[in-house]
Protein backbone atom coordinates (compact mmCIF):
# COMPACT_ATOMS: atom_id res chain seq x y z
CA UNK A 1 0.00 0.00 0.00
CA UNK A 2 1.05 3.51 -0.73
CA UNK A 3 2.99 5.38 1.93
CA UNK A 4 3.56 9.10 2.38
CA UNK A 5 7.05 10.26 1.72
CA UNK A 6 7.72 13.58 3.44
CA UNK A 7 9.98 15.75 1.34
CA UNK A 8 11.17 19.33 1.50
CA UNK A 9 8.49 21.99 1.55
CA UNK A 10 7.26 23.24 -1.80
CA UNK A 11 5.83 26.72 -1.88
CA UNK A 12 3.56 27.21 -4.88
CA UNK A 13 2.61 26.56 -8.49
CA UNK A 14 1.69 30.20 -8.97
CA UNK A 15 3.95 33.14 -9.89
CA UNK A 16 5.87 34.79 -7.09
CA UNK A 17 5.47 38.56 -6.99
CA UNK A 18 8.60 40.59 -7.48
CA UNK A 19 10.56 38.10 -9.57
CA UNK A 20 12.28 39.51 -12.60
CA UNK A 21 10.94 38.33 -15.94
CA UNK A 22 12.80 35.32 -17.25
CA UNK A 23 12.92 33.66 -20.64
CA UNK A 24 9.97 32.76 -22.81
CA UNK A 25 7.56 30.33 -21.16
CA UNK A 26 7.65 26.90 -22.80
CA UNK A 27 4.65 24.55 -22.48
CA UNK A 28 5.07 21.13 -24.05
CA UNK A 29 2.05 19.41 -25.65
CA UNK A 30 1.75 15.85 -24.34
CA UNK A 31 -0.18 12.98 -25.89
CA UNK A 32 -2.53 12.33 -22.97
CA UNK A 33 -5.07 9.56 -23.52
CA UNK A 34 -7.97 11.77 -22.43
CA UNK A 35 -7.41 14.45 -25.04
CA UNK A 36 -9.87 14.80 -27.89
CA UNK A 37 -13.61 14.26 -28.18
CA UNK A 38 -13.31 10.50 -27.68
CA UNK A 39 -10.35 10.44 -25.30
CA UNK A 40 -10.59 8.52 -22.02
CA UNK A 41 -8.63 8.35 -18.80
CA UNK A 42 -6.17 5.48 -18.50
CA UNK A 43 -6.91 3.87 -15.09
CA UNK A 44 -3.38 2.45 -14.87
CA UNK A 45 -1.89 5.90 -15.42
CA UNK A 46 -4.26 7.36 -12.83
CA UNK A 47 -3.16 4.72 -10.32
CA UNK A 48 0.47 5.61 -10.93
CA UNK A 49 -0.40 9.29 -10.58
CA UNK A 50 -2.17 8.56 -7.30
CA UNK A 51 0.96 6.80 -6.03
CA UNK A 52 3.15 9.76 -7.03
CA UNK A 53 0.78 12.20 -5.36
CA UNK A 54 0.68 10.11 -2.18
CA UNK A 55 4.42 9.54 -1.90
CA UNK A 56 5.58 12.97 -3.02
CA UNK A 57 3.02 15.73 -3.59
CA UNK A 58 0.84 15.13 -0.52
CA UNK A 59 3.69 16.22 1.73
CA UNK A 60 2.90 19.81 0.78
CA UNK A 61 -0.26 19.87 -1.34
CA UNK A 62 -3.79 18.84 -0.39
CA UNK A 63 -6.78 17.63 -2.42
CA UNK A 64 -9.51 18.89 -0.12
CA UNK A 65 -12.26 18.88 -2.76
CA UNK A 66 -11.73 15.23 -3.74
CA UNK A 67 -13.64 12.53 -1.79
CA UNK A 68 -11.63 9.40 -1.17
CA UNK A 69 -14.56 7.22 -2.28
CA UNK A 70 -14.25 8.63 -5.81
CA UNK A 71 -11.10 6.52 -6.30
CA UNK A 72 -13.42 3.60 -7.05
CA UNK A 73 -15.73 5.52 -9.40
CA UNK A 74 -16.07 4.50 -13.04
CA UNK A 75 -13.69 6.45 -15.24
CA UNK A 76 -11.21 7.00 -12.42
CA UNK A 77 -8.27 5.06 -10.93
CA UNK A 78 -10.61 2.06 -10.64
CA UNK A 79 -9.60 0.92 -7.15
CA UNK A 80 -11.89 -1.61 -5.54
CA UNK A 81 -13.94 -0.49 -2.50
CA UNK A 82 -11.68 -2.59 -0.27
CA UNK A 83 -8.57 -0.97 -1.75
CA UNK A 84 -10.05 2.50 -1.18
CA UNK A 85 -10.82 1.63 2.45
CA UNK A 86 -7.28 0.36 3.02
CA UNK A 87 -5.71 3.31 1.20
CA UNK A 88 -7.69 5.84 3.23
CA UNK A 89 -6.91 4.19 6.58
CA UNK A 90 -3.19 3.71 5.92
CA UNK A 91 -2.43 7.15 4.52
CA UNK A 92 -4.72 9.72 6.17
CA UNK A 93 -6.35 10.62 9.46
CA UNK A 94 -9.31 12.83 10.33
CA UNK A 95 -10.30 14.45 13.60
CA UNK A 96 -13.14 12.76 15.47
CA UNK A 97 -14.89 15.29 17.71
CA UNK A 98 -16.57 12.61 19.83
CA UNK A 99 -13.31 10.83 20.57
CA UNK A 100 -11.36 14.10 20.59
CA UNK A 101 -8.55 12.50 18.60
CA UNK A 102 -7.41 11.73 15.07
CA UNK A 103 -8.70 8.46 13.62
CA UNK A 104 -7.93 6.65 10.33
CA UNK A 105 -9.74 8.19 7.38
CA UNK A 106 -12.64 6.39 5.70
CA UNK A 107 -13.85 6.43 2.08
CA UNK A 108 -16.57 8.93 3.03
CA UNK A 109 -13.88 11.45 3.99
CA UNK A 110 -12.04 13.77 1.61
CA UNK A 111 -8.34 13.92 0.93
CA UNK A 112 -7.00 16.22 3.65
CA UNK A 113 -6.21 19.85 3.07
CA UNK A 114 -2.52 20.67 3.24
CA UNK A 115 -1.08 24.14 2.84
CA UNK A 116 2.41 23.61 4.25
CA UNK A 117 4.65 26.56 3.42
CA UNK A 118 1.79 28.21 1.52
CA UNK A 119 1.51 25.47 -1.11
CA UNK A 120 -1.78 25.60 -3.06
CA UNK A 121 -4.41 22.90 -3.03
CA UNK A 122 -4.18 20.74 -6.17
CA UNK A 123 -7.80 19.59 -6.45
CA UNK A 124 -8.61 21.94 -9.34
CA UNK A 125 -5.11 22.92 -10.42
CA UNK A 126 -5.35 21.26 -13.85
CA UNK A 127 -8.38 23.42 -14.67
CA UNK A 128 -7.11 26.57 -12.98
CA UNK A 129 -3.91 26.88 -15.03
CA UNK A 130 -3.81 27.69 -18.72
CA UNK A 131 -2.58 24.57 -20.45
CA UNK A 132 -3.93 22.31 -17.70
CA UNK A 133 -2.08 18.99 -17.50
CA UNK A 134 0.35 20.08 -20.22
CA UNK A 135 1.40 23.00 -18.04
CA UNK A 136 1.82 20.83 -14.93
CA UNK A 137 3.88 18.20 -16.76
CA UNK A 138 5.97 20.88 -18.45
CA UNK A 139 6.61 22.59 -15.11
CA UNK A 140 7.72 19.33 -13.47
CA UNK A 141 10.04 18.72 -16.42
CA UNK A 142 11.12 22.34 -16.77
CA UNK A 143 13.80 22.71 -14.07
CA UNK A 144 17.17 23.64 -15.54
CA UNK A 145 19.24 23.07 -12.40
CA UNK A 146 19.99 26.78 -11.96
CA UNK A 147 19.26 28.44 -8.61
CA UNK A 148 19.39 31.95 -7.21
CA UNK A 149 18.98 33.69 -3.88
CA UNK A 150 16.62 36.64 -3.64
CA UNK A 151 15.26 38.37 -0.55
CA UNK A 152 16.47 35.50 1.60
CA UNK A 153 14.68 32.85 -0.45
CA UNK A 154 15.91 30.34 -3.00
CA UNK A 155 14.38 30.27 -6.47
CA UNK A 156 14.79 27.64 -9.17
CA UNK A 157 14.91 28.32 -12.88
CA UNK A 158 12.02 26.67 -14.71
CA UNK A 159 11.29 27.01 -18.42
CA UNK A 160 7.53 26.47 -18.02
CA UNK A 161 6.94 28.83 -15.12
CA UNK A 162 5.81 32.42 -15.80
CA UNK A 163 8.80 34.66 -15.13
CA UNK A 164 11.25 31.78 -15.36
CA UNK A 165 11.87 31.30 -11.61
CA UNK A 166 9.82 29.30 -9.11
CA UNK A 167 10.08 28.93 -5.34
CA UNK A 168 9.23 25.21 -5.42
CA UNK A 169 12.26 22.96 -5.43
CA UNK A 170 12.24 20.17 -8.04
CA UNK A 171 9.83 17.61 -6.52
CA UNK A 172 10.57 14.76 -8.92
CA UNK A 173 13.56 13.14 -10.56
CA UNK A 174 14.27 9.95 -12.48
CA UNK A 175 13.33 6.82 -10.50
CA UNK A 176 11.92 8.90 -7.63
CA UNK A 177 8.93 6.53 -7.37
CA UNK A 178 9.03 2.77 -7.89
CA UNK A 179 6.02 1.08 -9.47
CA UNK A 180 5.09 -2.51 -8.64
CA UNK A 181 4.47 -3.30 -12.31
CA UNK A 182 7.91 -2.01 -13.29
CA UNK A 183 6.52 0.79 -15.44
CA UNK A 184 8.95 3.40 -16.77
CA UNK A 185 9.67 5.84 -13.93
CA UNK A 186 11.74 8.41 -15.76
CA UNK A 187 11.08 12.03 -14.84
CA UNK A 188 9.12 12.57 -18.05
CA UNK A 189 6.78 9.66 -17.36
CA UNK A 190 6.36 10.51 -13.68
CA UNK A 191 5.42 14.05 -14.65
CA UNK A 192 2.82 12.88 -17.15
CA UNK A 193 1.33 10.33 -14.75
CA UNK A 194 0.78 12.77 -11.89
CA UNK A 195 -0.49 15.44 -14.32
CA UNK A 196 -3.06 13.00 -15.68
CA UNK A 197 -4.13 12.20 -12.12
CA UNK A 198 -4.54 15.90 -11.31
CA UNK A 199 -6.61 16.33 -14.46
CA UNK A 200 -8.89 13.60 -13.15
CA UNK A 201 -9.20 15.25 -9.72
CA UNK A 202 -10.16 18.51 -11.46
CA UNK A 203 -12.66 16.88 -13.84
CA UNK A 204 -13.58 13.39 -12.61
CA UNK A 205 -16.77 13.26 -14.70
CA UNK A 206 -15.07 14.08 -18.00
CA UNK A 207 -15.89 10.67 -19.52
CA UNK A 208 -19.58 10.96 -18.57
CA UNK A 209 -19.68 14.51 -19.98
CA UNK A 210 -18.17 13.36 -23.28
CA UNK A 211 -20.66 10.49 -23.51
CA UNK A 212 -23.59 12.82 -22.89
CA UNK A 213 -22.23 15.24 -25.47
CA UNK A 214 -21.83 12.47 -28.04
CA UNK A 215 -25.38 11.22 -27.45
CA UNK A 216 -26.68 14.79 -27.68
CA UNK A 217 -24.93 15.43 -31.00
CA UNK A 218 -26.14 12.09 -32.36
CA UNK A 219 -29.74 12.82 -31.40
CA UNK A 220 -29.59 16.31 -32.91
CA UNK A 221 -28.17 14.86 -36.12
CA UNK A 222 -30.97 12.29 -36.36
CA UNK A 223 -33.55 14.95 -35.57
CA UNK A 224 -32.15 17.24 -38.26
CA UNK A 225 -32.38 14.45 -40.85
CA UNK A 226 -35.95 13.63 -39.84
CA UNK A 227 -36.96 17.29 -40.00
CA UNK A 228 -35.36 17.62 -43.43
CA UNK A 229 -37.20 14.55 -44.76
CA UNK A 230 -40.47 15.70 -43.17
CA UNK A 231 -40.07 19.13 -44.73
CA UNK A 232 -39.52 17.60 -48.16
CA UNK A 233 -42.56 15.34 -47.78
CA UNK A 234 -44.85 18.19 -46.67
CA UNK A 235 -43.81 20.59 -49.40
CA UNK A 236 -43.44 18.05 -52.22
CA UNK A 237 -47.13 18.26 -53.38
CA UNK A 238 -47.07 22.06 -53.38
CA UNK A 239 -43.83 22.22 -55.31
CA UNK A 240 -45.21 19.64 -57.72
CA UNK A 241 -48.28 21.78 -58.49
CA UNK A 242 -46.09 24.84 -59.10
CA UNK A 243 -43.93 22.93 -61.55
CA UNK A 244 -46.92 21.51 -63.49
Amino acid sequence: MLKKLVIGAALALTPVAGLAAGGEQHIESYDFSFKGAFGTYDPNQLQRGLQIYTEVCSACHGLKFVPLRSLSDAGGPALSPDQVTAYAAENYTVYDAELDEDVPAKPVDHFPANTNAGAPDLSLMAKARKGGPDYIASLLNGYTGEEKEEAGSTYYENTAFPGGWISMAPPLEDEHVEFIDGHDNSLDNLSQDVSAYLMWTAEPKMMARKQVGFVGVLMLTILSVLLYLTNKRIWAPIKGRKNS
